[in-house]
């Protein structure tokens, strides 16, 4: 019941941002465009999110599995990331205070979903739908890296080796109900949550002459995210490094990928689609 309330709650808060980022970011002639052209654009896009929600899929239903497979054939990093690290993670929740904790708290929920919601919609609204495309791909390629990386090195977080506080949890338990349902304690590095936000960034400096203001609130958000990562003790300095380059790396996948993606997806539709008919 827990789970319910905080997913309702994340719903009716990231919707609400979804309309403010709209209205601030979006054009209305571009709005009107799209809802004259969705389906033929949501045609287009299928193929890519569908090779998203396949990876997303994939993931839910392995995570428990994956991470009993870990334990065979991962290697556990982290002690060698303390070694290197230190109290990194702990020198920076010297800071702490409710209101950032609240802040970063409300960041790391609400509007981390956001960011990466947003982009979707809003490179959807595009005349052109090839940064939708890349975007998306770039989204495949963090999870599915991530999921490997997830399957090969083991790591607890901060906040799992008494080095670093709960912040989030002491002061909005219920998250957890939220996050456990989604990771687990050792899914740690690279740090996912970096990695999505400096992709939307990335996309976001990349659209800046279509969508000036976005690029300015993603900064801020992205860099709250990621600040929130560590601030919150869910995540080493370290995660948020290997994350940063996991998003570079994602980005030219998306980008390099676009095309061939499209070509293997045109070509590949209309057998699909003789297949289906032929079997009904």
């Amino acid at each position: 019941m827990a789970l319910i309330t905080v997913l309702l709650s994340v719903v009716v808060v990231v919707s609400l941002l979804l309309v403010i980022g709209t209205l601030v970011c979006i054009e209305r002639s571009q709005l009107r465009e799209l809802a004259g052209d969705l389906r033929p654009r949501l045609r287009v896009a299928a193929p890519a999110i569908g090779l998203l929600g396949a990876v997303l899929v994939l993931n839910s239903l392995t995570r428990r599995t994956a991470q009993q497979l870990s334990w065979l054939v991962g290697f556990n990093i982290t002690d060698p990331i303390y070694r290197v690290e230190g109290e990194f993670v702990a020198w920076i929740q010297t800071f702490q205070t409710t209101e950032l904790t609240l802040y970063f708290s409300a960041i790391y929920i609400y509007g981390y979903v956001f960011l990466l919601v947003f982009p979707l919609l809003a490179y959807l609204a595009l005349s052109e739908q090839r940064t939708f495309q890349e975007l998306t791909i770039a989204y495949t390629a963090n999870y599915g890296i991530g999921l490997v990386c997830y399957l090969f090195f083991i790591a607890y977080g901060p906040r799992n080796l008494d080095i670093a506080q709960e912040l989030m949890y002491t002061l909005y338990p219920s998250s957890q109900f939220l996050t456990s349902a989604v990771n687990t304690n050792t899914n740690v590095f690279p740090s996912l949550h970096t990695s999505l936000s400096v992709t939307v960034l990335l996309f976001a400096w990349r659209t800046r002459e279509a969508y000036p203001r976005w690029l300015a609130i993603a900064a801020v958000l992205a860099i709250s995210v990621v600040i929130a990562t560590m601030y919150l003790g869910i995540h080493w300095g370290i995660d948020v490094i290997a994350g940063t380059v996991l998003a570079v790396i994602s980005v030219r996948i998306g980008v390099r990928g676009a095309d061939r993606w499209r070509e293997i997806a045109t070509s590949a539709t209309p057998r699909i689609a003789g297949a289906f008919r032929s079997r009904f």
